[in-house]
């Protein structure tokens, strides 16, 4: 009986494991292929598998993306992605702080009446944001590109507040008990303990910021403030059916957020595993 079911745990460990790593293909998969067709010449692209290994490896597809344009898009993203991750974590905080540690009439009833504005969609405040934009004189601008998003999300808000309600009072208590005023106990005893969860708020905010599309789109004409995901679109319309070059540029746009999830991805299982023992 207990070889049957030492068997049998050995098959479903197998079968999940088999699983893990079929989704792990299927995942990278789309970004290794992107890399192989990014270091071969056209040449190689139209005459071999999509598969097959370059030879020899050539970059000049990421010189004449970045000659046109692209290396001037990604400042203009890395810039506003730091303002806006910074905006919104320094925001994210102090509503997440008030909301789950200081007593105000209407507390609750508004918290969960922010939270219920992550039902609104985005495209329907795409159009009043276009013309309050317009009406200021601010679209085409840096300010056109990060104001709407600097501030704290609901999303932001409800993630770290519950992170907060999980810290233990008597930390606090003990701390007000040494002298520590809120703002105190805010940046050394709050932000300390929540480095695992403000590091996976800090990557979610990244990699939504570095990919947004539609806002700056919208908000932007021309090259002076076009963003990455702009610039590659445009270059995909200019270089129709040139899929080296494309994928020159998608690479560019993807091995920035691949280092920083390498980096923080301790930080990210920590918090995982601390919202799971929570």
């Amino acid at each position: 009986m207990s070889t049957e079911k030492t068997a049998s745990n050995l098959v479903r460990t197998g079968v999940v494991y088999l699983l893990l790593v079929a989704g792990a293909l299927l995942t990278v998969a789309p970004l290794v292929l992107s890399a192989l067709t990014a270091i071969k010449t056209p040449g190689q692209f139209a005459s071999r598998s999509a598969l097959a290994l370059p030879n020899p490896v050539t970059w000049d597809n990421f010189a004449t993306v970045l000659h046109h344009g692209l290396g001037r898009a990604v400042l203009v993203t890395a810039l506003m992605t730091v303002f806006i991750t910074g905006g919104q974590l320094i925001t994210s905080i102090l509503a997440a702080y008030a909301f789950a540690r200081t007593e105000f009439p209407g507390r609750d009833l508004l918290f969960w009446v922010y939270l219920g504005t992550m039902m609104v969609p985005s495209m329907v405040t795409l159009i009043p944001l276009y013309l309050m934009f317009a009406k200021l004189g601010w679209l085409n601008t840096f300010w056109a590109l990060v104001l709407p998003f600097v501030l704290a999300s609901p999303y932001a808000i409800f993630l770290l507040r519950q992170y907060f309600r999980g810290i233990p009072e008597e930390l606090l208590g003990a701390a007000r008990l040494d002298g520590a005023n809120t703002l105190d106990i805010l940046v050394h005893v709050m932000v300390p303990m929540s480095r695992p969860i403000l590091a996976t708020l800090a990557l979610i905010t990244i990699v939504s910021q570095w990919n947004n599309f539609m806002w700056p789109l919208v908000a932007s004409s021309g090259d002076t403030w076009q963003v990455l995901t702009v610039s590659t679109a445009t270059l995909q319309t200019q270089y129709n059916a040139q899929w080296t070059l494309v994928m020159a540029a998608t690479t560019l746009a993807i091995v920035p957020l691949v280092v920083l999830f390498v980096i923080f991805q301790r930080q990210v299982l920590r918090s995982i595993a601390w919202t799971g023992l929570k």
